[in-house]
């Protein structure tokens, strides 16, 4: 409480003094980005005080001169640098870095302000990051945590790891730098400051006239293309040869284009080279300039019919306006883009972005917010002053909570890492040795014991003769996944009830006493979900993002795997998929309810209907018989359905159809890209439960692929991949 009050104080003070404000604008685009908060802080001079320095592209004739649109805004600017080294390839950027960086602390040691703010991911603000954080300079980044195709994203999440703080502008860039272990209370989701004036300011009664100074007095609006394209600085020969095929493309098009330079990135000499080689400068459809005013900019791309080539702004501000977008190659892949955004990642040919531009001229989309809904200076500034200097500089990282990493030594590394899998089934517990490609090394079964302390007795037992059995196997145990029935809370590894096949198995601490007996981590999980993890890992799953696995076994269980993760569910019941009503009155289940998936679909239902045929004379015909010793089960009813006993296929073909109404409900609900049957009744169900999809589903989840599992063990490889997982990726 002390502390708090004492921070408050602290803050109350520091609101009382200005706190001194460095804006660094490298370019025309990043100053689009920085002019609004830069207006607001000179709007509040009781508050903060603003000075700028301005280096990079920003400085250099070839590319407009750009500085004097900053004087023109009336600001001072306090410092000018001239850090570019000519040559536009990779050692001039290189070159260009290192420049800035012996310019930089003279102009940072002279002004001492309290924060820098740096935007982007430009080669020229990562020099400005990185002289700021070796001077003890707090530092403001704008637009980390987005993603996009190039050496920018490097650059860009490198500033990020120098930032103490951070603006961004999408939930999905605040979700990237929790990721990247950024303190969560130093993030603020202001969206992008441009949008402020976009969405202000982009409906002037002049923009007719700006059009006809930009392209000529005949244009009209929606009736131009706006062409901006960049090298791709980590792919510069095909980046030049996508330039070359959209500059032959709008040729061909013969609508009236506005062409910018490129940027100073490594190739923009080259792709110069190209559009003057083509005449570009003097065609009469095109007009070739290096800079646009930011105002003026908006109203073109507001009222373009088309804007063309692999600018952020096309991805970004063009949404405000719903302009048509074509987006040119992966230097932006990645990025979040509106329904206006057409990608031509592969722009091999002339005619397909020739194709993009026939498809999109003229269109019109509804207008996106997805980058800021007009109000992130306020935000900006808001959060500037909740800035305490009395806090220490030296940034922490927010790192997940992982295990003690397992020693490397010389026997380890030439050892087959390998979990120990547990499966407590109904009648069998099973162990078994799996090492980290999925091969089982050996497999121990034993009848699963009626009582806790029998049972427990016996998963040591077991484990302890598959640990000494791993030796003479060279095979290193990483630690012990269980895979049970019944619903588990695989948080603390207890098992919170169980199925009836397994007695005395509630409230069951799993993890604690193996964990201590063996001295190994424990993972426990429930076995659908554990057949889920196997396939995740092993089978049809790997490299699905959604998916769901079905178990037709004793029971019916299954897992949800959603955005790459296991869906647990806030009581740890989630995927119960056997229990899924699929009719007001159908048969008992053994939940105690009416008309579940398990009641008709089960190897239990199965059996109580091969029983019941079979007490009424029904089940057996030529070829069949049933000795008095052998009890009636599922196997006999599938035979006499083989056989074609029309009362068993009438019980299989019910039991397929509520399968697939409850696979159907599924579609509905989490909407998978692929369904996965495992179990032994797996192959007599695929066929009935694509039918039911293409008659019952929506038109939308009927191409939804039905596929019966490969994997021979579910149950173990699931309980294995549960410890493999942690072992590699330090999470689960």
């Amino acid at each position: 409480m002390q502390r708090a009050e004492e921070k408050m104080e602290r803050l109350e003070n520091r609101m009382k003094q200005r706190l001194r404000v460095c804006v660094a604008t490298c370019n025309r685009a990043d100053y689009s980005k920085l002019a609004p908060i830069m207006f607001g802080l000179k709007a509040q001079p009781e508050l903060f005080e603003l000075e700028v320095v301005v280096l990079g592209s920003h400085l250099i004739d070839d590319y407009g001169n750009t500085f004097r649109m900053i004087e023109q805004d009336e600001f001072d600017i306090g410092s000018k640098l001239h850090t570019i080294v000519r040559g536009e390839d990779e050692a001039a950027m290189v070159e260009s870095v290192g420049l800035a960086l012996v310019k930089l602390p003279d102009v940072l040691q002279r002004l001492a302000p309290d924060i820098l703010v740096v935007h982007g991911d430009r080669f020229d603000a990562l020099a400005l990051a990185t002289a700021a954080a070796l001077m003890n300079i707090r530092i403001l980044h704008l637009e980390g945590g987005e993603v996009s195709g190039t050496i920018d994203d490097s650059i860009r999440h490198a500033i990020s790891k120098l930032a103490h703080y951070h603006a961004v502008c999408t939930r999905s860039a605040e979700s990237h730098l929790i990721a990247m272990c950024e303190d969560h209370s130093r993030i603020l989701l202001a969206g992008c400051p441009s949008y402020d004036k976009l969405l202000s300011a982009h409906q002037r009664d002049d923009y007719t006239d700006i059009i006809k100074a930009w392209l000529g007095d005949d244009v009209k609006e929606q009736d131009y293309v706006l062409a901006l394209q960049h090298p791709v600085t980590t792919d510069i020969k095909n980046s030049i040869k996508i330039y070359e095929l959209m500059l032959d493309a709008l040729i061909s098009f013969k609508k009236r284009t506005l062409i910018l330079f490129p940027n100073i990135d490594a190739g923009s000499k080259e792709m110069v080279r190209v559009m003057r080689k083509k005449g570009i400068e003097q065609h009469p459809n095109f007009r070739a300039v290096k800079h646009v005013p930011f105002d003026q900019f908006i109203q073109l791309v507001a009222h373009a019919g088309c804007m063309v080539g692999n600018s952020s702004c096309g991805v970004r501000e063009a949404g405000a306006f719903g302009t048509p977008v074509i987006n040119l190659g992966t230097r932006q892949t990645g990025r979040e883009t509106g329904e206006n955004v057409l990608h031509v990642r592969d722009a091999d040919t002339q005619n397909k972005i020739y194709h993009a531009l026939e498809l999109q001229f003229g269109k019109r989309y509804p207008c996106s917010k997805i980058y800021g809904d007009g109000n992130a200076v306020p935000r900006i500034l808001k959060f500037l002053q909740s800035i305490d200097l009395a806090e220490p500089l030296q940034k922490k990282f927010c790192f997940p909570a992982v295990r003690e990493s397992i020693s490397q030594d010389i026997d380890h590394i030439l050892e087959t890492q390998s979990a120990l899998a547990v499966d407590l089934g109904g009648t069998n517990l099973r162990v078994a040795i799996i090492s980290m490609k999925g091969k089982v090394m050996r497999k121990y079964t034993q009848p699963n014991p009626k009582t806790y302390e029998e049972r427990i007795e016996l998963i040591l037992t077991m484990c302890k003769q598959a640990i000494a059995d791993a030796v003479h196997l060279n095979c290193r145990i990483l630690g012990v996944g269980v895979s049970t029935g019944g619903r588990v809370n695989p948080q603390e590894g207890i098992v919170l009830d169980s199925t009836k096949l397994i007695k005395e198995w509630s409230s069951v601490d799993l993890r604690a006493p193996v964990s201590r007996a063996l001295h190994l981590p424990v993972w426990v999980d429930n076995d659908g979900n554990c057949a889920a993890l196997a396939e995740k890992k092993f089978g049809h799953g790997s490299g699905v993002e959604n998916f769901v696995t079905i178990i037709t076994g004793t029971g019916i269980g299954g897992g949800i795997i959603q955005h790459g993760e296991l869906i647990h569910g806030s009581t740890f019941c989630a995927a119960e998929l056997g229990h899924i009503m699929v009719s007001l009155e159908g048969p008992e289940c053994s939940c105690g309810s009416h008309g579940c998936i398990e009641a008709f679909s089960s190897g239990l239902a199965l059996q109580r209907e091969a029983k019941r045929l079979h007490d009424e004379d029904l089940l057996l015909v030529e070829g069949m018989s049933v000795n008095n010793k052998e009890q009636v089960n599922a196997v006999h009813l599938i035979n006499a359905a083989r056989l074609g006993n029309r009362k068993a296929e009438g019980v299989l073909r019910t039991a397929g159809t509520a399968l697939g109404v409850g696979i159907v409900n599924i579609l509905h609900t989490v909407n998978p890209s692929l369904v996965i049957l495992s179990g032994v009744l797996a192959q007599h169900y695929v066929t009935p439960v694509q039918q039911v999809i293409s008659q019952r589903a929506l038109s939308s989840t009927r191409d939804i692929k039905v596929v019966t599992s490969d994997l021979e063990e579910p149950a173990l490889l699931g309980a294995a991949s549960m410890v493999l997982d942690y072992a590699t990726r330090r999470t689960y």
